[in-house]
């Protein structure tokens, strides 16, 4: 039985469990790989980031199982799932990782259309006469 190490993610409406092999450094999200599955490279290089800053880019094999929201969403909550990941590796990865803001999950999410208004805050053309 092999070690495997988990983490879980969430960015607005997505949610990414992660799971971190000890291998050659694939990554697998939903059964395919990030270039065919999200559109932009920058997208790619923002959720490899836990990765590169802890230098284990080669070292582990990601399987991802993401669900909910756009691409950008997808990707943040891969990039925290990876990054809680790493510290059940190594404690040790925990002081770059917090400098570099990849523990703290990112809390905006869409705010609600309100009654009487276009959107979350637009409102109807004011007339005056």
């Amino acid at each position: 039985m092999s070690v495997e190490y988990k983490g879980l993610g969430r960015r607005k409406s997505s949610i990414a469990h992660v799971k971190l092999v000890p291998g050659t450094g694939k990554i697998f999200i939903n059964k395919r790989k990030p270039s065919e599955y999200f559109p932009n490279s920058l997208v790619i290089q923002d959720m490899e980031q836990p990765l590169v800053i802890t230098d284990t880019r080669k070292s582990f094999d990601v399987f991802v199982k993401v669900v909910g929201g756009g691409f950008t969403g997808q990707a943040g909550a891969i990039r925290l799932g990876i990054a809680r990941a790493l510290l059940a590796v190594n404690q040790d990865f925990r002081k770059s990782l917090k400098i570099s803001k990849m523990l703290t999950r990112d809390s905006r999410v869409k705010e609600r259309k309100k009654y009487g208004l276009y959107g979350a805050r637009r409102r109807p053309q004011f007339t005056k006469r």
